[in-house]
Formats: C-alpha cells, sequence, structure tokens
C-alpha cells in the first residue's frame, strides 16, 4: 500500500519539473495558434463564398477576393501576436517592459521608416475606397498591368508582355482604372483629303452595325456606335473620331476587330486610306520651264 501511495505521488502534476510543465505550455499555445489560424482561415473562406454567391455583380465578387485575403492576412498577425506574448509569459518574460521598449524603439523606427508605414496606411485606404481589385487593369505610379495581388504594402502588376512589377502602396498618388463598370473603345480613323468625309463616316457606322450583330463581339458591345466627327486635319489624312461602350477590358478587343472590319470596307467602296508619301521637286529654271524626269531601272534621271 505504501509502494502504490508512492506512484500517485509522483505522477502528481505539482512534482514535474517546472522546465517541463513549462514546455508543455508553450506547445500547447503554439499548437492551439496554429488550429486558430486553420479554423479563421477557413471561416473566412466560406464567409467569403457564402457572400459572393449572394452577388450578382462580377466587380463585387472581385471585391470580396480581395478584402477576403486582406482579412485573413490581418488575423494571422492578430493571432501570432496572442501567441507570442502567451509564450513570453510563460517563459517568464515580463510583457509590459517589452511593449514599453516595443513602443520607443517603434516611434524610433516610425522615423526612419517612414515609407514603410506611409505603405500599409496608403493600402489600408485603397482597400476600404475600393481604388482597385484582383483581377483590374489599372495604371498605377508609371506602371499599367492585370493586378494579380493587393496587400497593405505593395500592389503586383502584370503587364501584356508578362513582366511582373511590385509597386509599393506609397508610390501610388493616383489610380487609373480601365477595368470599372464599362469602358470606351476609341477608335481613330485617317481619310484622304479627296475623300467624301459624309460617305466615310456612312461606312464607319454601318460597319459599327455589322460588328454589334455579330454572335461573338455582339455581347461585347453596351451601346451603338458613338461617331464624333472629323477629329482633326492631319498631315496626309482627314482624322475621324468614334467610340464603342463596352465590357470592363475589352475595349481593345473590340477596337482591333473593328479596324480590321474597316478597312475591308472601306476598300470595298474605294476610300483611300492615307500614308505618308513624298513628293519630289526638282526645282526650276528662271524662265518657268523644268525638264522632265526620265526613270531608268527605279531610278529617276534629270534630262
Amino acid at each position: 500500500m505504501e509502494q502504490l501511495l508512492n506512484k500517485i505521488a509522483f505522477l502528481n502534476i505539482a512534482q514535474w519539473d517546472h522546465a517541463a510543465i513549462t514546455m508543455v505550455r508553450v506547445a500547447l499555445i503554439a499548437v492551439a495558434a496554429w488550429i486558430a489560424l486553420g479554423v479563421t482561415r477557413r471561416l473566412l473562406r466560406l464567409f467569403r463564398e457564402r457572400i459572393s454567391r449572394g452577388m450578382d455583380d462580377p466587380e463585387q465578387v472581385k471585391r470580396a477576393d480581395t478584402l477576403g485575403r486582406v482579412f485573413r492576412y490581418v488575423a494571422a498577425v492578430v493571432i501570432l501576436v496572442i501567441a507570442v506574448t502567451l509564450i513570453l509569459g510563460e517563459l517568464g518574460i515580463a510583457v509590459a517592459p517589452i511593449l514599453g521598449a516595443a513602443g520607443v524603439v517603434g516611434l524610433a523606427v516610425g522615423f526612419g521608416a517612414q515609407s514603410l508605414v506611409k505603405d500599409y496606411f496608403t493600402g489600408f485606404f485603397i482597400l476600404l475606397e475600393n481604388q482597385m481589385r484582383q483581377g483590374d487593369v489599372v495604371e498605377i505610379a508609371g506602371k499599367s498591368g492585370l493586378v494579380e495581388e493587393i496587400t497593405l504594402r505593395y500592389v503586383r502588376l502584370r503587364d501584356y508582355d508578362g513582366n511582373v512589377h511590385y509597386v509599393s502602396n506609397s508610390l501610388i498618388s493616383t489610380v487609373t482604372n480601365m477595368s470599372r463598370g464599362f469602358a470606351q473603345s476609341v477608335v481613330e480613323v485617317g481619310v484622304a483629303y479627296r475623300e467624301n468625309v459624309d460617305e466615310a463616316i456612312q461606312v464607319m457606322r454601318q460597319t459599327g452595325a455589322e460588328l454589334r450583330a455579330d454572335a461573338v463581339f455582339g455581347p461585347k458591345i453596351l451601346d451603338e456606335l458613338e461617331i464624333a466627327g472629323v477629329e482633326r486635319w492631319a498631315e496626309s489624312a482627314v482624322v475621324l473620331r468614334c467610340r464603342f461602350k463596352v465590357r470592363p477590358l475589352e475595349q481593345w478587343n473590340v477596337r482591333r476587330e473593328f479596324l480590321r472590319r474597316l478597312k475591308r470596307a472601306f476598300e470595298a467602296h474605294g476610300i483611300e486610306i492615307p500614308f505618308p508619301h513624298l513628293t519630289v521637286y526638282a526645282g526650276a529654271a528662271k524662265d518657268g520651264t523644268a525638264p522632265p524626269f526620265r526613270v531608268h531601272g527605279g531610278t529617276a534621271e534629270r534630262s
């Protein structure tokens, strides 16, 4: 009986080594933090998917995806900070002095890393004001491309050539979003000065109507072709301007197809599409006479 009591006393947790108990508590805190991260990510994903199912606007779906990624990032930071604080407490390290020192160090670092602090503040307001979302085509800080990732510190863009640009949020002062709501596909066409402008405009209008009736391009166009008229007198052409109201990111595809069809229509109607050319003037005598040029083998010679 006495031996049994001794064994029970040995199993008493109060008799365990203090260091071993501390390590067990630290391990439990780490496991709990890991579980909390997984649960939080899953809940946020389910919440985002449920909200997205109730949205008919693709723009709102993209915004929900972007905000969901940011919330996961913020939740991960909060959970890790709490876990580290609890672990330090279990190790016997006073947290209050560390927090005080961290405040002083943070103030000093803030002065030395103002651009980094500005990155986070600017990123927060970019997301809050919904200036751009993942999947948008934008121009920021002199770079343009498809938005692949938005964080509180930077925006990742991929341009048409496949190059990836990382733009710090502190550098973003103006956001040009080319995929919000709708877009305008602006087309400028040059015709020769001798051509009838009204006839050229009529051909443009017919080509636009045919394009909108197309099974592939019709759903991309939201309204009839809007013709502004004569835009300017260029050196060798009269420039006509028009535009289509199209779905986001379709302005370039519609413009290319319209120009392709319009060239064929101009050729069918005999409307000249001018190009820069040069007239050579050899000069004349004082009496106004000038000898003609003779061409030999593609080379002009003066007789």
